[in-house]
């Protein structure tokens, strides 16, 4: 009797390490990876969190819409404030952040490793669509004499914060117009630039942000200003250069007071990233959920008027992830090689 006790004891003891093996492996599982649905299709069962911008920009109020509309389509978002676009690399780097809204540039030099990248390239950046155009100024006073970016030679030129988006196309723009060294370079951020342009205390303000920019806008009111042309030669250099990111706007005559014509100039794209660690299944809903709601999104800010299916992939700058890639075949899109998703 006492020896049957005994195996009926092991017998218990046996049963129940199974069974919690079982459901501390499948709660494992289902935390960093999610469970397969009968389909085979994964379902992604973490929160997605978008890393955006300050809240007095574009990003914030666009990635806050698009969290709630992700939510509504079954998929646990959350958007968070941020540094923008370098620290929104990095983030998605480091596992803080599953996916990102950033200038195409500053996701070009974290994939490949360069500039503020150096020596740490973030290879998780998978591309999921190009938003809208944050739009290269070189911006006078409308009563200067410099009508070209040949002119600014032996000018003072603020060029950006230091290690900043704005002071590298500042860099690679003037260096293919052959002025870069010709130049007096003055490190500001554009809120300063905008008022040593005002008060006399520079020549020109490179900008880069959507137009017309706030800070360019107040000093209009009092001290008319225009924005310099950027050539298609320029253009066309940078590109052969291997500067894929830039795509060509013309400002309208009305951006800032001063201006009395249509302007040609660059931009940089506002484009959404995630994480390759994501689900393939989970980004071709996200990039479904982006295009099924751009009305609703344009009711939060007005730069969302440019996301088109048409415009998606201009400026693409890093491989696309396989789910936004599915999306865009079925679309009947015709997707460029250097940004089809890697192999393997």
């Amino acid at each position: 009797m006492k020896k049957l006790t005994t195996l009926a004891l092991v017998a218990v003891l046996v049963l129940s390490m199974v069974v919690a093996g079982c459901i501390g492996g499948q709660s494992s599982t289902e935390t960093q990876t999610g469970t397969s649905g009968t389909s085979g299709e994964t379902t992604y069962t973490g929160t997605i969190t978008i890393y955006t911008g300050g809240t007095s920009g574009v990003y914030y109020p666009l990635g806050s819409k698009y969290a709630e509309l992700l939510n509504k389509a079954g998929i646990n978002a959350k958007a968070v404030t941020s540094g923008a676009s370098v620290s929104n690399a990095k983030a998605i780097g480091d596992g803080n952040a599953q996916a990102a809204i950033m200038q195409n540039d500053v996701a070009y030099y974290a994939y490949n490793g360069l500039y503020m990248f150096e020596g740490s390239a973030i290879k998780k950046l998978r591309g999921v669509a190009a938003l809208y155009p944050e739009t290269v100024q070189f911006v006078v006073r409308a009563d200067s004499d410099i009508k070209s970016l040949q002119d600014l030679a032996g000018k003072k030129v603020a060029i950006g914060a230091p290690g900043s988006g704005t002071a590298v196309a500042a860099e690679q723009i003037l260096k293919a117009a052959g002025v870069w060294d010709k130049i007096q370079k003055v490190n500001q951020k554009f809120s300063q630039a905008a008022q040593a342009l005002k008060l006399g205390q520079i020549d020109a303000a490179v900008i880069v942000s959507g137009a017309p920019t706030p800070a360019i806008t107040q000093i209009a009111v009092t001290t008319p200003v225009r924005v310099i042309p950027i050539s298609d030669d320029i253009l066309n250099k940078l590109k052969s250069e291997g500067y894929i990111f830039y795509v060509r706007q013309v400002l309208p005559k009305d951006t800032y007071k001063g201006m009395t014509e249509d302007t040609p100039t660059l931009a940089v794209k506002a484009i959404l990233v995630v994480s390759a660690d994501l689900p393939e299944s989970v980004v071709y809903e996200m990039t479904k959920v982006l295009f099924d709601n751009v009305d609703q999104l344009r009711a939060v800010h007005q730069k969302a008027k440019y996301i088109s299916l048409d415009t998606a992939l201009d400026g693409m700058s890093i491989p696309l992830h396989p789910g936004a890639y599915k999306y865009y075949e079925e679309k009947g899109l015709n997707v460029p090689d250097n940004i089809k998703p890697p192999s393997g």
